[in-house]
């Protein structure tokens, strides 16, 4: 397979002398397959120049597989300035999660409104499909795609792209699960240490990939004051490539606050960071016109994951949730965040008042504080895993008790998620969202 980097930058395009060398464009990269398969990961303001290149290449008509991570705007705002779309003839093939409770098109459509932009989405006379996918195991344009959810105050798709017996990972607008990830613990090739099941799925899903592609937006001393916000680090990224056994880690994404002498800084802090942690790894970081080859190693990921469909937001709607903490302000908190998604949402302010109202009626998915008086979250998470009518209910943590200790011993009880306080309202939705469509996908 064949990559070339057309959009590194992250947030906002960035133009101008400092930018010369990394590129100032946003999220956009190209994979060839050997078959002459072309994939598309994001559409940002790459997509232009892209688009340009592939009109002159030809030959006509074009068959192209676009796979949006998300559709935040830096992620999207490429699509209306991408050349092929205005050639009779082509055909343009738009993958991606739901975005933001509205069809994968509307969202599309609607930074081609006239109020943005000249030309409807319905007079692009190339001929455009539209395919949202959820989590699973895909067969798109002769490949092999894997697509899991990130961790992103949006749903958000990482792919993982098999053909010619090679792999590629695309994991952009990612960030740690929790702060426990007990770096001085991961070896290579080794996940297993990993506190946060969420972090160990994310290494779990680059195992033995011969390129990933990784976001990593902020520096460790950034990180502190960026969190919640949707992004990694360059130690986080080593890390997870590392216990992953990955061949080539490439990191993308860069701030716009990072001119060229600033990324530079970030490829030699990488490479020397992944030498101090004794990961035998390619790394460095991405730049416009950086192309690579992927050669074959015969190594496909190690699951056939099931396809989960993607859940709109009428999907969940009435689905019951029970938000357990003592804390008024977090409660009120949660509820915003889930009502708005379409759930019915309860709550209760101590562990016996929630064992007592799942007694009466055990709801769709509860959300339980670690730390409250008397019957704590995991006393409560105990109970309820040692009853078969609740043995199998999703339970997403909520705690300010992110130390390793308390990480480990939830999971080990069966709790599905750990989310860390303070939350965000988009986060939390996103966390509980891919949480129920985990759910319904292994109750399917």
């Amino acid at each position: 397979m064949r990559i070339r980097f057309w959009g590194t930058r992250g947030s906002i395009a960035t133009p101008g002398p400092g930018t010369t060398r990394f590129g100032g464009n946003t999220s956009c990269v190209e994979l060839t397959t050997a078959e002459g398969a072309s994939f598309i990961f994001d559409c940002g303001t790459g997509a232009r120049p892209l688009g340009v290149e592939l009109m002159a290449r030809g030959p006509a008509p074009l068959s192209v597989t676009i796979l949006l991570s998300h559709t935040h705007w830096d992620h999207i705002q490429g699509f209306p300035f991408f050349a092929p779309l205005f050639v009779p003839g082509n055909r343009i093939m738009v993958c991606g999660p739901e975005g933001s409770a509205r069809s994968l098109r509307e969202v599309l459509a609607g930074q081609m409104e006239f109020t943005y932009f000249p030309v409807d989405i319905a007079q692009l006379p190339a001929t455009i499909t539209f395919r949202e996918l959820g989590e699973g195991t895909h067969e798109i344009g002769g490949a092999r795609i894997l697509a899991q959810y990130l961790h992103h105050p949006a749903m958000t798709l990482g792919y993982r792209v098999e053909a010619d017996g090679a792999s590629v990972a695309y994991l952009c607008d990612h960030e740690p699960f929790a702060d426990t990830l007990s770096h001085d613990s991961v070896t290579r090739g080794d996940g297993t240490t990993i506190a946060h099941e969420g972090d160990r799925r994310h290494a779990h899903f680059m195992s033995n990939a011969g390129l990933v592609i990784h976001d990593a937006q902020y520096t460790p001393e950034e990180y502190p004051d960026k969190r919640n916000w949707g992004h990694s680090t360059y130690e986080y990224a080593v890390d997870m490539a590392g216990a992953a056994n990955v061949r080539r880690l490439v990191l993308t994404h860069h701030d716009p606050a990072h001119e060229d002498g600033f990324v530079e800084e970030i490829d030699n802090r990488a490479r020397r960071y992944a030498r101090q942690r004794g990961h035998d790894l390619d790394v460095c970081c991405a730049y416009e016109g950086l192309e690579l080859s992927v050669e074959p190693h015969g190594v496909r990921h190690q699951t056939e994951v099931s396809v989960v469909p993607p859940s709109g937001r009428e999907a969940l709607r009435g689905i019951r949730v029970l938000v357990v903490d003592d804390d008024a302000d977090i409660r009120a908190l949660a509820n915003l965040a889930l009502s708005q998604d379409g759930h019915v949402v309860s709550e209760a302010s101590s562990g016996g008042e929630a064992l007592t109202l799942i007694a009466a009626q055990a709801p769709d998915l509860l959300v339980l504080d670690l730390l409250m008086p008397g019957q704590g979250g995991l006393e409560v998470l105990r109970i309820l895993r040692s009853r078969p009518a609740t043995a199998a209910l999703p339970v997403v943590v909520l705690t300010a008790m992110d130390d390793e200790a308390n990480t480990r011993a939830g999971f080990e009880l069966g709790a599905t998620d750990y989310v860390t306080k303070p939350f965000t309202i988009p986060q939390l939705a996103a966390r509980v969202r891919a949480c129920l469509t985990r759910s319904a996908g292994r109750s399917a």
